[in-house]
C-alpha cells in the first residue's frame, strides 16, 4: 500500500494525538519546567535506597535539632555548646568566659571529636555526618526523611490515583456504553456515595484496618473514582454513536472490543489530564490525615507526617518544617502546572496552536 502524498508527490507524515500533545505541551513554558520537575522527584524517590544520605530511621539523641549546615555535626555542637555560655554571659552581663566556661568547652570538644560506635563492624566517630537539612527531635537526618517522605507521598498520589481512575474507566465506560437499567442503576450507587461524607468514610476505613500503607492506598480510593466515572461516561456517550464506532460494530466488534479499542484510546486525553491534576489531590489528603493522626504510622514517614511533626516545634526548629513543607509545596504546583498544560495540549482547540 502506497502512501499518501501531497501535490508535489511529497509523502505526507502524519501526526498523532500524542504527538501533537507533545509539541503544544513543549510551548507552555511553565507546563514543560514542571514536567522535568516531576521527572525530578520521581527519580529522588525512587532511586533513594541507593543515594548516598544516611538511613531516615536512625536516631542520635546527641544529634537532636541540629540546625541545617554543611559542616560536621562536631562543628555544629560545639558551637551550639558557645551559644549557650554566650546566652548565660549576657544574662549575667559578663563579656568574657571564664576557666571553668573555657575548659567545659574544650572538654566538650575532645568529646564530640574522640567519639567512637560500631556501625556494621567498622567503628567510626558519628559526629562527622553532614546534615544539610538539619535533624528531628530524635536525631534522624532531615535530608533522608525528606526524601523517604517523598517516596511515600509520592506513592500514595500515584498509587491511588492509578487506582481510582482504573475503576472510574470501569463502570463510566460500561455505564456509558450499555446504558439502559444498568447506566442507571451505576449512576444511583455514584449519586449515594457522593452525598456521604468522604472523609469519614476515609477515617472510617482507616481505624478498622490500621494505619498501614495498603490500608491508606484502598481508603483513598474508595470513593475517589466517582468523579472519574462521571467524566469517563460522558466522553464514551459522546462518542459510541460515531461513524468509528457503527463501522467496528458493522464488522462484528464485541461491546468489549469497541470500549477497550476505540473509545477509551478516543477519550485517554482527558483521562490523563484529571489523572494529572488528582495526584496533588490525594497527597493533600493524606497530608490533612497524617494531621488527624491517621496517617502513615512510624517508622515511615511522608511528607504530611513530617509537616505534622515540624508544626509542634516551628518556633524553635523552624527547619523542620520548612523544609518538607517547601517539597510537598513545589510538588504540588508542578503537578498542577503540568495538568494545566496537559490540558490545553490534549486540546486542539487551545490557545496553544501548533
Amino acid at each position: 500500500m502506497s502512501n499518501a502524498t501531497n501535490e508535489f508527490n511529497q509523502p505526507l507524515k502524519g501526526n498523532s494525538l500524542g504527538a501533537d500533545a507533545w509539541k503544544r505541551l513543549r510551548k507552555n513554558h511553565m507546563a514543560f519546567i514542571s514536567f522535568f520537575i516531576v521527572i525530578f522527584f520521581v527519580l529522588i524517590s525512587l532511586f533513594a535506597p541507593v543515594l548516598p544520605i544516611y538511613s531516615y530511621t536512625t536516631q542520635d539523641l546527641d544529634h537532636q535539632n541540629l540546625p541545617p549546615s554543611f559542616h560536621t555535626a562536631d562543628v555544629v555542637m560545639v558551637s551550639q555548646e558557645i551559644r549557650k555560655i554566650e546566652k548565660k554571659m549576657k544574662k549575667e552581663g559578663r563579656t568574657e568566659m571564664n576557666s571553668d566556661e573555657l575548659a567545659q568547652i574544650e572538654e566538650f570538644r575532645r568529646y564530640v571529636a574522640d567519639e567512637r560506635v560500631v556501625v556494621d563492624g567498622m567503628e567510626i566517630n558519628p559526629n562527622k555526618k553532614r546534615y544539610i537539612f538539619g535533624t528531628d527531635d530524635l536525631g534522624r537526618d532531615m535530608l533522608a526523611r525528606v526524601i523517604y517522605g517523598g517516596q511515600i507521598s509520592i506513592a500514595i498520589g500515584f498509587v491511588g490515583t492509578l487506582t481510582a481512575v482504573l475503576i472510574g474507566i470501569l463502570v463510566g465506560a460500561i455505564a456509558g456504553y450499555i446504558g439502559g437499567r444498568l447506566d442507571f442503576f451505576l449512576m444511583r450507587l455514584v449519586d449515594i456515595l457522593y452525598g456521604m461524607p468522604y472523609i469519614f468514610i476515609v477515617i472510617i476505613i482507616l481505624a478498622l484496618f490500621g494505619g498501614n500503607i495498603m490500608a491508606l492506598f484502598f481508603a483513598l480510593s474508595f470513593v475517589s473514582w466517582l468523579t472519574t466515572s462521571r467524566v469517563v461516561r460522558g466522553q464514551i456517550i459522546s462518542l459510541k454513536n460515531s461513524l468509528f464506532v457503527e463501522a467496528a460494530r458493522s464488522m462484528g466488534a464485541s461491546s468489549g472490543r469497541i470500549i477497550v479499542q476505540h473509545l477509551l484510546p478516543n477519550s485517554m486525553g482527558i483521562i490523563i489530564v484529571f489523572a494529572t491534576l488528582q495526584i496533588p489531590s490525594f497527597i493533600m489528603q493524606e497530608s490533612f490525615l497524617s494531621f488527624l493522626g491517621l496517617g502513615i504510622s512510624a517508622p515511615f514517614a511522608s511528607w504530611g507526617s513530617l509537616i505534622s511533626d515540624g508544626v509542634g516545634g516551628m518556633t524553635s526548629y523552624p527547619w523542620r518544617l520548612f523544609f518538607p513543607a517547601m517539597a510537598m509545596t513545589v510538588f504540588l504546583f508542578a503537578m498542577n502546572f503540568l495538568g494545566d498544560g496537559l490540558r490545553d495540549a490534549f486540546d486542539p482547540q487551545s490557545k496553544n496552536e501548533l
